[in-house]
């Protein structure tokens, strides 16, 4: 698929005969003239003094998350010509998006915290406007006002729940989960990638929660690769589905889905913007991403996950051969069973012969020249994953580690 430096140059290569057509922004065509020249490319990174890092961490948010595909970047661009009816677009989009994953609705969301967000207060609300601008005030509402969720589940984006001024109900078994439903439940939230870590796993929740009638959510923000989990969770029962458009789907960075039944998806739309006076008006979508999340998706759907994964793992297994040879320290590929599922190697090391912290090999990393970035840290552990590596980057983080580790276990 071709860049837009890419295109730009090719553009500025054609041969000029008597000028280009274009248009101005009330649409009249205007005449470009021959010998005009397009803008230098700029380094806006360098410009702002910022220094870029080869990303063998993952697909952090703080980092920035992964690069879209070129196939992203050219529908981003395309669409940024023209006006549209951003909840027209949303019903169109969503109607591809659900067709492609086979659920009932979906809408882009400004990524899965929103997703959340959204979900939660189209539970609260159903479709009722009145009802959608009283959040996150809930008192004399009528409106139910706890979320269950487990406590070995406790996450951070949690938060994006009580954003909706709802209480978090905590429980740590099935027969908990059975005692804590009442007429104040509004849904439970579940943590696909901390599912073995609970007692209460997919199937006890879909049976307790769909018994008593309860919506339930699932946040799967990383759980793309596998494809198979894009639908896999809507075909097992639960209400409402989240993923992260900026990790493994390689769409926008700031975007997101909702998938589920519809009418969940519905009713999380009217506290969606451009809705004013809700809680989700800060959390908006514009035009691009949400035709660019919805080309990540097809895109996704089509690539060749098995070449994916050879590839991740030749690069992988590249950089582990570099520190095989160092005494005391322990490399080992692993491939996690839900989130992030993608070969990761694992550095462990005796502090005693491998003279560095994991947190002092970080910094050397983000330091040398290209700066790289790895996950992990602490005393004596990191971790490395290449599925956000450009094709050669490899050799190098393999170089720099090698180097580093061995110098440190002289």
């Amino acid at each position: 698929m071709i860049s837009r430096r890419r295109l730009i140059q090719q553009l500025s290569a054609l041969p000029l005969m008597g000028g280009l057509m274009s248009f101005d922004l009330a649409g009249a065509s205007r005449l470009i003239q021959p010998g005009a020249t397009t803008p230098a490319t700029r380094n806006y990174f360098q410009e702002l003094g910022i220094r870029t890092f080869i990303n063998a961490a993952g697909t952090y948010t703080s980092m920035t998350g992964s690069l879209m595909t070129d196939e992203v970047k050219q529908a981003y661009l395309e669409t940024s010509e023209d006006f549209v009816d951003i909840d027209e677009l949303q019903d169109k989009v969503g109607e591809r998006i659900a067709s492609l994953l086979g659920c009932e609705a979906a809408t882009v969301t400004s990524g899965a915290s929103s997703a959340i967000t959204l979900g939660t207060a189209g539970v609260l609300t159903g479709t009722d406007p009145e009802k959608a601008k009283k959040l996150p005030h809930l008192q004399g509402t009528g409106m139910k006002t706890e979320v269950i969720m487990q406590r070995k589940h406790y996450i951070d984006y949690a938060h994006a729940m009580e954003n909706c001024g709802v209480k978090i109900v905590y429980v740590d078994t099935k027969d908990e989960l059975k005692k804590a439903i009442n007429r104040n439940t509004a849904m439970y939230y579940f943590v696909n990638f901390l599912n073995y870590e609970g007692q209460i796993q997919w199937e006890d929740v879909l049976e307790v929660c769909q018994a008593h009638k309860i919506p339930t959510m699932i946040d799967c923000a990383a759980d793309a690769p596998p494809a198979e989990s894009l639908s896999k969770y809507t075909d097992m029962g639960f209400d409402m589905v989240c993923f992260s458009g900026g990790k493994g789907l390689r769409g926008p960075q700031s975007a997101g889905v909702l998938l589920g039944k519809k009418k969940y998806i519905e009713a999380a739309r009217v506290s969606a913007p451009p809705r004013a006076n809700t809680v989700g008006r800060g959390m908006k979508v514009n035009k691009e991403e949400i035709v660019a999340m919805m080309v990540a998706i097809e895109s996704y759907l089509k690539r060749d996950h098995k070449k994916d994964w050879a590839l991740w793992e030749n690069q992988v297994n590249l950089i582990k051969k570099g520190v095989d040879d160092i005494p005391g320290l322990k490399a080992k590929i692993d491939v996690p069973v839900l989130a992030n599922v993608v070969p990761t190697l694992n550095l462990s090391w005796n502090t005693k012969q491998v003279k560095i912290s994991g947190d002092q090999l970080k910094e050397e990393m983000r330091k040398g020249h290209p700066s790289i970035e790895i996950a992990g840290g602490g005393k004596n552990s990191v971790s490395i994953t290449t599925w956000m590596l450009k094709p050669g980057q490899e050799r190098i983080v393999a170089s720099r580690l090698s180097e580093i580790l061995h110098q440190k276990s002289m």
